[in-house]
């Protein structure tokens, strides 16, 4: 079992940055691949980014591409979403969620979410 906690949201200006991180419980968290998806108000929960639990496989959303980064410290247990150059359209609640397994962007596949944190980007 994991537990996730969400951080690092809040409102930042058009071309600004944030850094969101996800601290995970559990001795496991090392084996998990981690995601990262949004969801903006009236609209459904889409994916953003993606990491495989050694860190050496990522995948993005073809929207954040160049813009965002995912990591992860299997140390801290942490995995992180550095977000640069945001958009307007960047705005919406942002969660992460682990799975065992293969590196995937569908959502139904993950079996464990943090509560989210907001991002707000004023433009």
């Amino acid at each position: 079992q994991v537990q996730l906690v969400d951080s690092g949201g809040g409102l930042v200006q058009a071309g600004g940055s944030l850094r969101l991180s996800c601290a995970a419980s559990g001795r496991t968290f090392s084996t998990y691949t981690m995601g990262w998806f949004r969801q903006a108000p009236g609209k459904e929960r889409e994916f953003v980014a993606t990491i495989m639990w050694s860190g050496g496989s990522t995948y993005y959303a073809d929207s954040v591409k160049g813009r965002f980064t995912i990591s992860r410290d299997n140390a801290k247990n942490t995995v992180y979403l550095q977000m640069n150059s945001l958009k307007s359209e960047d705005t919406a609640v942002y969660y992460c969620a682990a799975k065992l397994g293969r590196i995937t962007r569908l959502a139904s596949e993950y079996d464990y979410w943090g509560q989210g944190t907001q991002v707000t980007v004023s433009s």
